[in-house]
């Protein structure tokens, strides 16, 4: 698996027009691929056909799911759980064969890695849905988030450090920019600090803000193994941090004002981390109804979103930077890009074979 991550392009925006029944089109035969990223807090899926430069998305999905909920305590996913996935992946399932979805991968992340009955979990998915769930693990999840992100990395920089606070674990990796402009995967970490995790060990009855101080700790403590090995970047101007998660694009709707979210504002979106602090700030000064009643956040935020705010603490504490790029993409994007970039090198691969046999039927035969 090579490492060399280049810069993607963006998503191009969906083409809604409506067409008579039975037109034939070029859309109509365009090959459409599917991608699910079932995490221990959501349940994802994006349907894309394949475009020149990228991929247009055809149709996408998102259920806040808590597949974690209790895994900590217990070591299991509990039947609630996974009666709420299995719904949600229902959906998915369905929407997948309307769509005449031709390539599909489904992974799944920490909660499945690390439950008792994760393996048992997939194969009920299997029979109730149809969906063949693969358990990736922890650096396969980080590098696939970061070909997500391709598109966003800067140019101007030696060093890009991306993070994905998920669930139950957050991922990150450093990029180092090679000689030819290519920016290549140099390290990875996968750390159980996912925003489910803290809040089931550190939250609970009290002030809205009980135990963030405790989940910065823990936070500082699961990073300090990645921060050390990452000696090497001294220059806060030659460095780009991407995040790529629910807490960094919540954030950035909250500082933006939206009054809703709205992932064509937020992706891609620079906040100054300044700004970001003043926003963790009066997010902990609230109460969670004040919380939930932020549209940008909601009700099934609420109780999560300031141990995302522990760790992207802990991040800008260790690297000082002045902003921080904000991605509403990175696994499933990641995975459809690797679906469709597979199949190109395989169809041109498939060209060249028809083009040599060609050239060898045609050549001049000896007489005989």
């Amino acid at each position: 698996m090579s490492n060399k991550v280049s810069k993607g392009a963006r998503p191009e925006p969906s083409k809604n027009k409506t067409r008579r029944a039975g037109t034939r089109t070029k859309t109509n035969a365009t090959k459409l691929y599917a991608a699910i990223d079932l995490g221990t807090n959501n349940c994802r899926l994006l349907i894309v056909e394949a475009t020149r430069s990228s991929f247009r998305v055809r149709d996408s999905f998102s259920r806040i799911v808590r597949l974690g909920e209790g895994l900590d305590k217990d070591g299991i996913l509990s039947e609630g759980a996974m009666s709420r996935t299995l719904s949600a992946l229902s959906i998915c399932a369905s929407k997948i064969r309307k769509a005449g979805v031709a390539r599909v991968r489904c992974v799944a992340t920490e909660a499945c890695r690390n439950a008792e009955n994760g393996e048992k979990f997939v194969k009920r998915v299997r029979q109730e849905t149809g969906l063949c769930l693969e358990i990736i693990d922890g650096a396969a999840e980080a590098e696939l988030a970061t070909v997500g992100c391709g598109s966003l990395f800067e140019n101007q920089v030696d060093h890009i450090i991306v993070f994905d606070i998920g669930g139950g674990s957050t991922e990150i990796m450093r990029l180092d920019k090679e000689a030819n402009g290519f920016f290549k995967l140099a390290d990875v970490a996968s750390v159980p600090i996912g925003v489910v995790r803290l809040a089931e060990r550190f939250g609970g009855p009290g002030p809205h803000d009980h135990g963030y101080d405790e989940m910065v700790e823990e936070a500082r403590a699961q990073l300090q193994e990645f921060f050390t090995r990452q000696s090497m970047i001294t220059d806060m101007e030659k460095l780009q941090i991407i995040g790529t998660s629910g807490t960094v694009t919540t954030l950035a709707a909250v500082q933006l004002g939206l009054a809703k979210y709205d992932r064509n504002v937020v992706d891609g979106c620079k906040i100054a981390a300044s700004d970001v602090r003043c926003v963790i700030s009066d997010l902990r000064a609230k109460s969670r109804d004040e919380l939930a009643a932020n549209p940008c956040i909601g009700r099934q935020r609420a109780d999560l979103v300031l141990a995302g705010c522990a760790v992207l603490d802990v991040i800008h504490e260790h690297w000082a930077v002045d902003a921080f790029s904000v991605a509403d993409r990175g696994l499933r994007e990641g995975v459809l890009l690797r679906m469709i970039r597979r199949d190109r090198r395989r169809a041109r691969r498939g060209k060249r074979r028809g083009a040599s046999a060609s050239s060898t039927s045609d050549a001049p035969q000896p007489s005989s």
